[in-house]
C-alpha cells in the first residue's frame, strides 16, 4: 500500500512538473489561417503575389471560368488589429475595387473583371505599402514598388 501511494505522489508531482512547463512556455508564434482561393471563392487560383516586407503577402488570383481577378493581403501572423489593404485596377477600362480598414489577418478581397487585360494590383499591412503595374501582361514586364509610409 505504502507503495502503491508513494507512486501515486510521485506520478503527480511529475503531471504537475510537466503541465507548469507548458503553462510556462513561449506560444507558438501563429500562423495565417486563411490563403487568397479561400478569401476569393470558388474557382479562383492564384496567379501572383508580392512579399509585404515581413509582414505577409499580397495575392493576385483569378478565375478562368469569369474572368475576374481577385486581390487579398494576408498576414504572416494574424492579430490584434492593424491598417491593412488589398487593391486593383485595370487602366484600360478604368475599373477597379479596394478594401481599406484595420484587420487581424487578412484584407479583400477585391475584384474586378481583367481578363484579357493588364491589371495594377497591391495592398499594405501597417506601414508597409506593394504596388505592382503591369502584371499579368504576357510579354510586358511588370513593375514592382515597395515603399514604408
Amino acid at each position: 500500500m505504502r507503495f502503491i501511494r508513494s507512486m501515486l505522489g510521485a506520478t503527480a508531482v511529475a503531471a504537475l512538473a510537466v503541465g507548469a512547463t507548458t503553462a510556462l512556455a513561449a506560444p507558438a508564434s501563429a500562423v495565417p489561417n486563411t490563403t487568397a482561393p479561400k478569401v476569393c471563392g470558388s474557382g479562383y487560383k492564384t496567379v501572383n503575389s508580392a512579399p509585404v516586407g515581413s509582414l505577409g503577402t499580397v495575392y493576385l488570383a483569378y478565375n478562368t471560368t469569369n474572368g475576374n481577378n481577385c486581390v487579398v493581403t494576408i498576414r504572416n501572423n494574424p492579430g490584434a488589429a492593424v491598417d491593412m489593404s488589398a487593391w486593383i485596377y485595370v487602366p484600360d477600362t478604368n475599373e477597379g475595387d479596394d478594401d481599406y480598414g484595420r484587420y487581424t489577418s487578412y484584407a479583400g478581397p477585391s475584384y474586378v473583371i481583367g481578363k484579357g487585360y493588364c491589371v495594377d494590383w497591391g495592398g499594405s499591412i501597417a506601414n508597409v505599402h506593394v504596388q505592382v503595374t503591369g502584371s499579368n501582361c504576357a510579354s510586358l514586364a511588370e513593375h514592382r514598388t515597395t515603399y514604408t509610409r
